[in-house]
């Protein structure tokens, strides 16, 4: 699952790597348009567009029945009922394409959430820092400890809480960069990125984790931690972030999907598919 990170995360860089310095949204604009030409081309090879024609013409011409005998009781039900079928066979003729555009909208997806999800820190901004532990790891026999770079200040010890199996730190960013914190128990020594500053547009990474395929799923901006520590995950607690519009705050996957669609049903006439 690493290196599928890895792939998606240097193809989705790439795309944004020109609109770093830019307002987000002309990242996000390329970014929708590019997954719409994907999905559109996904969906067409994936899809069986002669019975999605049938089934939505079916469906028209039960529409028009309905209208043209709508004083006749018995031929308004049957239309129903063909209307009924027609939809049932639409669905069906969808869940093959879905079913395959459902992989890489998640992959994409996870690797939008590390530009748009979370705001880095200020300078001069505190934060937590959660280390998560393993069932039956006991916080305060562990000895886990935090080293910060020079860049980063740890402002409070660490707190040790048993019931929830976290230990907690207060940090303060002081240098704009992205800075590695090192977290140590025993011999063994877990890294996790700190990032404060950078452009209007700058990738975050606030969770690493061991944990299952879905974690690393979802949350891909860094290495799996070693499975052989107590520690689960380690979490720095960024500010959401969000897209600014007309004064308003749009959430960042709102913006990507209604954009995605837009541009898919814009050109699915030119790519000629049938959705």
């Amino acid at each position: 699952m690493h290196y599928v990170n890895l792939v998606f995360g240097g193809i989705v860089g790439a795309v944004l790597l020109p609109f770093r310095g830019l307002s987000p949204w002309f990242g996000m604009a390329v970014v929708s348009a590019l997954t719409a030409l994907l999905m559109l081309e996904v969906y067409k090879l994936a899809s069986d567009q002669a019975a999605i024609r049938r089934a939505k013409d079916r469906i028209k011409a039960h529409l028009l029945e309905m209208r043209l005998y709508r004083d006749d009781l018995g031929v308004t039900l049957r239309a129903q009922a063909g209307i009924l079928k027609a939809n049932l066979g639409y669905l069906a003729a969808n869940l093959r394409p879905l079913a395959v555009m459902i992989v890489p909208l998640v992959l994409i997806l996870a690797q939008l959430g590390l530009w748009y999800d979370r705001a880095p820190l200020a300078p001069g901004e505190q934060t937590l820092v959660k280390a998560r532990l393993a069932d039956g790891a006991d916080p305060v026999a562990l000895g886990l400890e935090l080293e910060a770079p020079p860049g980063v200040e740890i402002t409070a010890p660490a707190v040790r809480i048993p019931d929830e199996r976290e230990v907690v730190w207060r940090v303060r960013a002081v240098v704009p960069g992205v800075h590695v914190l090192r977290l140590r128990t025993g011999g063994a020594a877990l890294a996790k990125t700190l990032t404060v500053g950078g452009r209007p547009l700058t990738r975050v990474s606030a969770l690493a984790s061991r944990g299952s395929l879905g974690d690393r799923l979802l949350h891909p901006g860094e290495p799996p931690l070693p499975g052989d520590t107590a520690v689960r995950s380690v979490e720095v607690l960024y500010r959401p972030a969000s897209l600014r519009a007309f004064g308003l705050r749009v959430h960042w996957l709102v913006a990507y999907l209604a954009l995605s669609v837009a541009v898919g049903f814009a050109l699915k006439g030119a790519f000629k598919v049938e959705i």
